[in-house]
């Protein structure tokens, strides 16, 4: 059912929008005014919409959740285990909101890191030109809901010719329930710059909940950044997640998604190379079981001529779970001399999983070399006994297959404490009785 999103949603978001105080910044204002505008015009998408259609949403008509609010109880200790001793600079939002007790920014004098309103005043040219000007809402009620509501957000901006050598961590803890947060990021990273971001969402509590994200990011000229994203919140979350990406001049922009966690998770991610030379690598990786529906939308947009781009999505799919990847390569005439090739590669693990991947590619020049496949499939009976005959029982050999399918997109991680705990974590999913 698709249904106007006005009644329970709209009401949440004006009464909510009424009493929070007027901002200074006009353009900031508008802005939210004008996501506040769309909002009213839009539905909820339903399994009759294309982009949509192997992807039931309906639940989320059923949990008119208030906005979550500013009540963080949370002490450094409660969130040690979740930290990256490799991450010097850390900015911490519970619940959408920042928590400045939690966070750590060392003195890098280049480097622009923390909340969003704190540089409102002093940024305020090079944020209007960035905010919101990427993750597109006109037609996207998550990313408009997500803009209305827009205060506390994560902001980085490196400066020209800056190299930030240390990983910067981007934690968003999920305490309340039955709430609704809406976590932000804008990462500028000005020309000759590189960096490596980490946006992790966590949970601390088995509750239900909706996590409602949007991550803005924006690359110059022959800017470097590898972006790693980690969703590992509780199997009773709802988490709807929009990316998008522009890629200047002879840009790089390295992705690694991994998907463990939620009820329900849907991420988009908009990739524009929008001049020439620009270069992508997407990886992702999603990992569900029991009852669990993870929905993973791409794509990848050359522009400019001499582009390329290389995506690898994978997908393990245990118990009745349900995963769909849909991956569409768009070449736009003026992009000749296009290079991009993408996989999907989709493992079964039970009888009632259930994967639908629709690769596409859509070329509108002549001077490309483009290449797509997509598998589906369960474990090798070859490989299943060519490990028993080397000492292994059938359940330790499917074990060790299946981590080794997931752990191929983990091990390119290049944060250590991070990849160790998402290898554990798969090989903690990946495991079966004996």
């Amino acid at each position: 059912m698709s249904e106007i999103i006005s009644n329970n949603y709209l009401e949440c978001l004006l009464k909510s929008w009424s009493i929070k105080p007027t901002e200074s910044i006009s353009w900031f204002n508008n802005l939210r005014n004008q996501a506040i505008d769309r909002v009213s015009t839009q539905k909820l998408p339903a399994k009759r919409d294309e982009e949509w259609r192997f992807t039931d949403i309906s639940p989320l008509a059923r949990l008119p959740y208030q906005p979550s609010q500013a009540e963080c109880r949370l002490q450094a200790h409660d969130i040690e285990h979740l930290c990256l001793k490799e991450a010097e600079n850390r900015l911490v939002f519970v619940d959408g909101y920042y928590s400045p007790e939690l966070s750590r920014i060392t003195d890098h004098t280049a480097l622009v890191a923390g909340n969003l309103p704190d540089f409102l005043s002093t940024h305020s040219a090079i944020l209007e030109s960035h905010l919101g000007q990427y993750a597109q809402y006109e037609h996207n009620v998550f990313a408009a809901l997500n803009t209305a509501f827009l205060r506390d957000a994560a902001l980085i901006i490196v400066p020209k010719n800056t190299t930030i050598n240390e990983p910067i961590h981007l934690l968003f803890i999920a305490a309340q329930s039955e709430v609704t947060s809406y976590p932000r990021c804008l990462l500028v990273a000005e020309t000759g710059s590189q960096v490596t971001i980490i946006e992790d969402y966590v949970s601390l509590q088995k509750a239900t909940y909706i996590t409602n994200s949007v991550t803005e990011i924006s690359l110059a000229a022959n800017a470097h950044v590898q972006h790693i994203r980690v969703q590992r919140e509780n199997t009773q979350a709802f988490h709807l997640a929009n990316c998008a990406v522009s890629l200047a001049r002879a840009s790089n922009y390295q992705s690694i998604s991994v998907s463990l966690g939620s009820r329900i998770s849907r991420y988009n991610l908009d990739v524009h190379l929008t001049d020439e030379a620009a270069e992508c690598v997407i990886d992702g990786l999603t990992l569900i079981s029991d009852h669990q529906l993870a929905d993973t939308h791409t794509c990848i947009d050359h522009i400019k001529p001499n582009g390329t781009s290389h995506q690898q999505h994978k997908c393990i799919v245990d118990g009745s779970a349900h995963a769909v990847f849909n991956g569409k390569i768009m070449v736009r005439p003026h992009a000749q001399r296009t290079n991009s090739s993408q996989s999907s590669r989709n493992l079964l693990l039970s009888s009632t999983a259930q994967v639908d991947t629709k690769p596409q590619l859509e070329i509108f020049a002549d001077d490309v070399k483009c290449a797509h496949g997509a598998t589906v499939g369960q474990l090798e009976q070859e490989e299943i006994f060519y490990l028993e005959s080397r000492g292994l029982s059938e359940a330790a050999a499917r074990n060790l297959l299946t981590y080794a399918f997931g752990a191929e997109i983990i091990r390119r991680i290049p944060v250590t404490s991070l990849r160790q705990q998402l290898e554990q974590a798969v090989l903690n999913q990946t495991q079966s009785n004996e």
